[in-house]
Protein backbone atom coordinates (compact mmCIF):
# COMPACT_ATOMS: atom_id res chain seq x y z
CA UNK A 1 0.00 0.00 0.00
CA UNK A 2 2.57 2.30 0.44
CA UNK A 3 4.42 1.58 -2.59
CA UNK A 4 1.33 2.24 -4.66
CA UNK A 5 0.74 5.82 -2.66
CA UNK A 6 4.68 6.31 -2.82
CA UNK A 7 3.85 5.75 -6.70
CA UNK A 8 0.86 8.31 -7.10
CA UNK A 9 3.21 10.98 -5.17
CA UNK A 10 5.82 10.70 -7.96
CA UNK A 11 3.14 10.85 -11.06
CA UNK A 12 2.10 14.29 -9.65
CA UNK A 13 5.20 15.86 -8.90
CA UNK A 14 5.92 14.95 -12.54
CA UNK A 15 2.71 16.44 -13.56
CA UNK A 16 3.08 19.88 -11.30
CA UNK A 17 6.49 20.38 -12.69
CA UNK A 18 6.10 23.15 -15.89
CA UNK A 19 8.05 21.84 -19.00
CA UNK A 20 10.44 24.74 -19.19
CA UNK A 21 12.47 23.82 -22.49
CA UNK A 22 10.83 26.75 -24.43
CA UNK A 23 11.49 29.55 -21.87
CA UNK A 24 15.41 28.46 -22.05
CA UNK A 25 15.34 28.57 -25.60
CA UNK A 26 13.82 31.56 -25.38
CA UNK A 27 16.03 32.99 -23.29
CA UNK A 28 18.94 31.20 -25.04
CA UNK A 29 17.51 33.12 -27.70
CA UNK A 30 17.50 36.46 -26.22
CA UNK A 31 20.98 36.19 -24.76
CA UNK A 32 22.53 35.55 -28.37
CA UNK A 33 21.08 38.65 -29.75
CA UNK A 34 22.09 40.80 -26.96
CA UNK A 35 25.66 39.15 -27.77
CA UNK A 36 25.44 40.15 -31.25
CA UNK A 37 24.13 43.23 -30.61
CA UNK A 38 27.12 44.28 -28.10
CA UNK A 39 29.64 42.83 -30.80
CA UNK A 40 28.36 44.83 -33.78
CA UNK A 41 28.37 48.12 -31.57
CA UNK A 42 31.94 47.00 -30.70
CA UNK A 43 33.04 45.91 -34.61
CA UNK A 44 31.34 49.40 -35.04
CA UNK A 45 33.65 51.76 -32.57
CA UNK A 46 36.65 49.74 -33.96
CA UNK A 47 36.42 50.50 -37.28
CA UNK A 48 35.58 54.05 -36.60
Amino acid sequence: MTSLHHQKDEKANKKESPDLKGTFISVMMLGLFILASWFGVYALFVIR
